[in-house]
């Protein structure tokens, strides 16, 4: 579950931001039950932000972190093509790590940001369905 580069050396800004509401996710999801199994697991060019595991369930997580709400919802925000990636993602790490009595869902979780320090969350579950 490590970042391949350091992100001290970025210098994208929407990068950081990303990384900061992933780790914003991740406390979430830990203190709501899930456990971690991925961050950032990748399938060549292609990644999934988080893979979690609840009991049985495994969720695939999109994760969208913005500085306000101009530019439309989380979910506005997941298209269609990223969510074909993400499928093809999760089809693989599945193939590798799923178990038979595994049940899947694709999940999107918004990080807004604000000026003070703040940050407002929302866990859209089963967000999306396969086909």
């Amino acid at each position: 579950m490590s970042i391949k580069s350091d992100p001290s050396t970025w210098t994208d800004p929407r990068h950081v931001r990303g990384l900061q509401g992933e780790e914003l996710a991740i406390q979430y999801l830990k203190a709501t039950g899930w456990r971690i199994l991925e961050h950032r697991f990748r399938m060549g060019r292609l990644e999934v932000d988080l893979v979690a595991r609840k009991g049985h369930l495994v969720a695939f997580f999109e994760v969208k972190t913005r500085w306000g709400a101009r530019f439309g919802t989380t979910s506005q925000a997941v298209t269609w093509a990223k969510r074909r990636e993400i499928v093809r993602v999760a089809n693989a790490w599945v193939d590798r790590h799923g178990l038979p009595d595994d049940a899947y869902r694709f999940d999107v979780i918004g990080v807004t940001l604000s000026a003070k320090g703040k940050f407002r969350l929302e866990h859209i579950a089963d967000a999306f369905r396969v086909g």
